[in-house]
């Protein structure tokens, strides 16, 4: 099934630079489109850790990376607007997304409502998963790439929540299909031989 998709097929023609760090491998994707991708795993855990995308400067220049997948980048450098905004809030919500060998997560700090205050629910008009509370404190739609890259549907069943230390946890239990296209993602990635030298632009991931 997924080897069908356009995704997976993207992923196979795609220009790819390996450079393996301590305990991290960094994928370097080049698309026929002229994106660019960087994707970080767990030596280990085969679990992918990061997965940026290269947003182009409008007018020129290097451009920024945007964090799909794990914790924004080091180094000061600017993931998307709402991160590279030194006026927010501390106390806002701040979303970040996490991915496990079998779940997908999302962590929105700085939510201090009790677990009974939200609903959490799956859209698949929008594709989306909606978050309210009943006290219309809070209101997000969480896009799942990862679904749609290979035209899953969400399924309720697959959706928990989780509240503590001021942090809403969702977690989405992952399809077997997209275990199954990450696993032999993985193996296909064994492929590429890793580089001695650091690309300049892969030093800043």
């Amino acid at each position: 099934m997924h080897k069908n998709s356009i995704w997976y097929r993207s992923l196979l023609d795609a220009e790819k630079t390996c450079l393996k760090e301590d305990k991290i491998k960094k994928i370097h994707y080049k698309f026929d489109d002229g994106k660019e991708m960087v994707e970080e795993y767990n030596i280990d855990t085969q679990v992918l850790l990061r997965r940026a995308w290269k947003v182009k400067a409008k007018l020129g220049g290097e451009g920024k990376w945007d964090v799909e997948v794990g914790d924004p980048i080091p180094d000061g450098i600017p993931t998307n607007m709402e991160a590279a905004d030194i006026t927010e809030r501390n106390d806002q919500p701040q979303l970040t997304r996490r991915n496990t060998r079998v779940n997908l997560e999302w962590r929105i700090r700085n939510l201090p409502y009790p677990i009974e205050t939200y609903s959490v629910s799956a859209n698949n008009d929008e594709r989306r998963i909606i978050i309210r509370t009943t006290n219309k404190k809070y209101f997000k739609k969480l896009e799942v790439p990862e679904l749609d890259r290979l035209n899953l549907p969400l399924e309720q069943a697959n959706i928990q929540a989780s509240h503590k230390y001021n942090t809403l946890i969702i977690v989405y239990k992952k399809p077997q299909p997209l275990l199954d296209m990450e696993k032999e993602w993985y193996e296909e990635l064994k492929k590429v031989k890793a580089v001695k030298d650091i690309p300049d632009n892969c030093k800043a991931q």
